[in-house]
């Protein structure tokens, strides 16, 4: 089972997609506090910042330690050895968000 960490919220999913999903149309869009890109909470806002960023940017902009890399980094990598991101991209860009469950 899968945990929605945005704070307050707490959903659960069976599928990593599904999770993903939630997190991209379920809850309001957040600003890079590094570059002002808005972008969904979550998962898809942790891999902008890592991908479009330094890390050094990334410890300013996020009053951010190493502890808060490493566990984000292992976020990314746990999540992307278990998810199908262009499944997911391609649901959120469809409008499509029923568990995967209901797409057997």
């Amino acid at each position: 089972m899968w945990s929605c960490a945005i704070q307050g919220c707490g959903a659960g999913a069976e599928h990593v997609e599904d999770l993903l999903v939630h997190q991209a149309t379920d809850h309001e869009r957040v600003q890079c506090a590094v570059c002002g890109t808005l972008l969904p909470d979550g998962y898809f806002a942790i891999r902008h910042a890592f991908e479009e960023h330094s890390r050094a940017e990334y410890v300013r902009a996020y009053d951010a330690d190493a502890e808060d890399i490493r566990r984000r980094e292992s976020l990314i990598e746990d999540i992307e050895s278990a998810a199908n991101i262009e499944e997911v991209v391609s649901r959120i860009d469809e409008g499509d968000s029923e568990p995967a469950s209901s797409h057997a």
